[in-house]
This record gives structure tokens, C-alpha cells and sequence, in this order.
């Protein structure tokens, strides 16, 4: 699913519109025919279109992230992704306030960058990460992940963002991001670890341990780099579920 597959942005156009147009073969803005909405509705669409067209042209994927309803904007991701950056973050606790950030990896175009505190963990490296970003994506990031760095560093994440639990939950995938790769069948390398094995491993670092750090790290970019194979999963479910009883193909 593309951002031009979709007419659910257009004000007065909800997902029954959406799916007839789909039904009549316009699965595409190109294919548009105005006969087959209201005048009114047409014009919605055209004018929609015009706009939306010059902003995907522009890649400027804060349009859509305001333009496409929120349960939606997972469809942005076919558009923007060698430039959508996954992130998560290990703390030493649950509070922003009382707790810190010990490692950040990000992934983008198939490079995985991690950040560590005491080392290179700044504002501006972070910032840097985000700077060629048309879209973020995580786990439960617009809770915990991106407030988290937002006041530990004082650094605004102002980039179009999909928050990966809200469409596991449409699909009925629930509980942590661990549970759900096992129901989807993605395989890890190794055994699991919990938040409180991350922080007991950023313990053992302080105290000297190398090899705590080396374990952390490795868990922390498993996590980031696997949030991708997550969107890959989510978002062709997702297609399928939009599209379910139509015989079309999308261009």
C-alpha cells in the first residue's frame, strides 16, 4: 500500500468510499474518475490529489503524517522507506525524570548505529540521527522512547512517526515486542532478555564488565534492526486487511 493507493485523507472520504473506488479498479490517484463520487466529493479528491502530488514530489511526509488519519499512516511506509530511521532505547529505569539513557541504536538503509552513555550518547549525535528522517518508527516509542530522549537531552523528534504497537493491536497482536515477533515468526539469535537484565548488564559495565556492555548493545540493535521486519510483516497485514473481498491489484 502507497501513499497514491490512498483517498482516505480526502475530508468526507472514509474507508467504505475508499474501498468502492478500489472495487471500481481506481486503486490509484492517476486512475481517479469523478463520475463515480459526487460532485462535491470529486472535487475533494481532485483537489487532494493536485496537492498531495507536489508534496510526495517534495518528499514532505509531514503532509501526510497530518493528512492521513492516525491509524492509517502506516501506508506512508512504502513511500519513505530508505528514509523511515527504527530506533530504541535501553535506560537504567522507567522514569525520565530519575533515570537515564545508557544505549540508543538506530537503523536506517540497512546501516545500524548505536549510541552509548558515557561515550558518544549526546544531543547531537542523536539529532544527527534523525536528520536525513522522513519517518521514525518503534515500539511503543511515542510513550516511552521519544519522550524519554526528548527530556534526558533536550532534543525535539519533530519527524512523522509510526508507533508500531497501535497497528499490532489492529491486528490483535498484543503484548511486548518480543511476544508479538515470536506470534509473526520472527526468529532471534539468542534467548530473550528483559528491561531488568538491561539494566543489570549496564551495572556490570560500570563496574568494569566489557563484555556486559558488548551483551547489551547486541540486544539493543536486535531490537532496532528487527523493528523493521516487524513494519515489513504489519504493514503487508495491514494491505491485506484494507483490501480483503477485492479483486484488485495495486499498482
Amino acid at each position: 500500500m502507497r501513499i497514491e493507493n490512498s483517498f482516505i485523507p480526502v475530508h468526507g472520504v472514509g474507508e467504505r468510499t475508499e474501498r468502492n473506488l478500489w472495487k471500481s479498479g481506481v486503486t490509484h490517484w492517476d486512475e481517479f474518475d469523478d463520475t463515480l463520487v459526487g460532485a462535491k466529493t470529486a472535487d475533494r479528491i481532485e483537489s487532494y490529489i493536485a496537492e498531495a502530488s507536489e508534496h510526495l514530489d517534495d518528499g514532505n511526509s509531514r503532509f501526510f503524517d497530518d493528512s492521513f488519519p492516525s491509524g492509517e499512516r502506516w501506508r506512508l511506509y512504502e513511500n519513505f522507506r530508505d528514509e523511515t530511521c527504527f530506533f530504541d532505547i535501553e535506560t537504567t529505569g522507567l522514569s525520565s525524570e530519575r533515570d537515564a539513557v545508557t544505549t540508543v541504536s538506530f537503523y536506517q538503509d540497512d546501516e545500524t548505529t548505536t549510541l552509548v552513555r558515557g561515550d558518544d550518547l549526546t544531543a547531537d549525535a542523536i539529532t544527527e540521527q534523525f536528520a536525513d528522517a522522513k519517518l521514525v518508527a518503534t515500539f511503543n516509542g511515542a510513550r516511552f522512547d521519544v519522550p524519554f530522549l526528548e527530556t534526558s537531552f533536550d532534543v525535539d523528534i519533530d519527524v512523522p512517526h509510526v508507533d508500531l504497537m497501535y497497528p499490532c493491536r489492529t491486528l490483535d497482536l498484543t503484548g511486548g515486542l518480543k511476544q508479538i515477533e515470536k506470534d509473526v515468526g520472527i526468529d532471534r539469535d539468542r534467548p530473550d532478555i528483559s528491561g531488568r537484565d538491561a539494566v543489570r548488564l549496564w551495572r556490570e559495565y560500570e563496574r568494569g564488565d566489557d563484555d556486559a556492555l558488548q551483551t547489551l548493545v547486541s540486544y539493543n540493535r536486535e531490537d532496532t534492526v528487527n523493528l523493521q521486519r516487524l513494519m515489513e510483516t504489519v504493514t503487508g497485514r495491514l494491505h491485506e486487511r484494507a483490501c480483503d473481498g477485492l479483486d484488485t491489484t495495486f499498482a
